[in-house]
């Protein structure tokens, strides 16, 4: 142990991981835990990477990555700012890398930076890994899971450095408005703070509702660094393929850090990324409309089953219900779903202290599984309960 780091020992464990190493040890298990779509890469995207690859797309990159794909990123973002340019975008292995550099690049030791609880569980190793200090917010659920501009600024002291908003949201499935977004905007303004603005669902939304950026604000869009990545929206998660958009001067001194990290981004990756973004787009659609209809399946067929509640999510494709009636820990109301129903769920305290009393379930997966996962918990708790 003499040999282990202080961030290896403090880092927090996945609650996640948890679970699924206890789902290993029963057959027949419907696994609703994995944040990923359950949907194949459209076609024209792999196709793209095949070309990219026998077209030579195998070498290093400038290490912010290829023009190109910058180029299409900053001209997709045009619908926030019509001055964003490639010198405002740059390629990471991932969200994770994103959200990893975004820190790297601000953060300096002791600085505090606010994020969401229940709010996603990287988030928390993330910052510490940076030598930040994490400062949990909470978003509850009478504010239908939405963090509040109030309770952010209570948390505002003179080591704060930034927010990060997650919208929308894992595990939560809230989606902030644009009067939310406002109101957190001032208090950065107020503060001079950064916000990271973690984007990566922004596409999959429902019922009319529209995902909102701080980045959309003129006056504080400097000062915003959004996260995005192909992962969910192209059902992407194996390429591993995010991106930053920022101020230029920010994003200026981020190439010389990826190049002590990963170097660059795979080329025939952002060549198939090219695709993603300027090729059709009936299949993003189409998955979706997939995804309403399995919230649909899954959120109603929760709410009828006595004890349970869970409030509709507009946006992810996570449900968060509130199982706080059972007088359970989540871990354990969890753990007896798995052992009782064959159903893997994550316990919601895996996200943060507010998570205590709550489930996450995944909604991507198929109707058949999720209409069994329902049918499964219930009979399971009106057996126990």
């Amino acid at each position: 142990m003499g040999y282990l780091s202080k961030l290896a020992v403090d880092y927090p464990a996945s609650g996640i991981r948890r679970m699924f190493d206890l789902a290993e040890q029963y057959d027949d298990v419907i696994k609703l835990t994995l944040g990923e779509p359950n949907f194949d890469t459209p076609a024209n995207i792999k196709e793209a990477a095949k070309r990219a690859i026998d077209e030579g797309y195998t070498h290093y990159c400038p290490n912010a990555g290829l023009y190109e794909l910058r180029e299409a990123i900053a001209d997709y973002y045009k619908k926030y700012s019509k001055e964003y340019t490639s010198e405002n975008v740059m390629i990471t292995v991932g969200g994770l890398e994103a959200l990893a550099l975004s820190l790297l690049t601000t953060i300096n030791p002791g600085d505090e930076v606010i994020i969401p609880d229940p709010g996603f569980s990287n988030y928390v190793g993330q910052v510490m890994m940076v030598g930040g200090k994490p400062v949990a917010v909470p978003a509850y659920e009478e504010n239908d899971f939405k963090i509040d501009a109030k309770d952010i600024e209570k948390a505002v002291t003179p080591r704060t450095k930034a927010i990060l908003l997650n919208s929308p949201s894992n595990p939560l499935g809230s989606v902030l408005n644009k009067p939310d977004i406002e109101a957190i905007a001032e208090i950065a303004e107020k503060y001079d703070l950064l916000v990271y603005s973690d984007e990566v669902y922004n596409r999959i939304v429902y019922d009319g509702c529209r995902s909102f950026s701080m980045a959309q604000i003129p006056e504080v869009r400097n000062r915003v660094m959004v996260i995005d990545s192909f992962s969910k929206s192209y059902a992407m998660t194996g390429w591993r393929l995010g991106y930053i958009v920022a101020d230029k001067n920010i994003i200026s001194n981020m190439p010389k850090l990826q190049e002590g990290v990963v170097s660059c981004v795979p080329t025939f990756i952002q060549k198939a990324a090219v695709e993603a973004l300027t090729g059709p787009q009936a299949a993003v659609e189409k998955m979706v409309g997939d995804y309403a209809r399995r919230r649909d399946i899954l959120i109603d067929g929760l709410n009828s089953i006595p004890g349970i509640t869970c409030k509709k999510s507009p946006g992810s494709f996570y449900a968060f219900p509130n199982i706080k009636s059972f007088g359970k820990t989540s871990v354990k109301f969890a753990e007896e779903l798995v052992r009782g129903a064959k159903v893997v769920v994550v316990p919601g305290s895996a996200f943060g202290k507010m998570g205590e009393g709550y489930l996450r379930l995944v909604f991507a997966n198929s109707d058949e599984n999720l209409k069994e996962a329902v049918r499964r918990i219930g009979e399971y708790i009106k057996k126990a309960y």
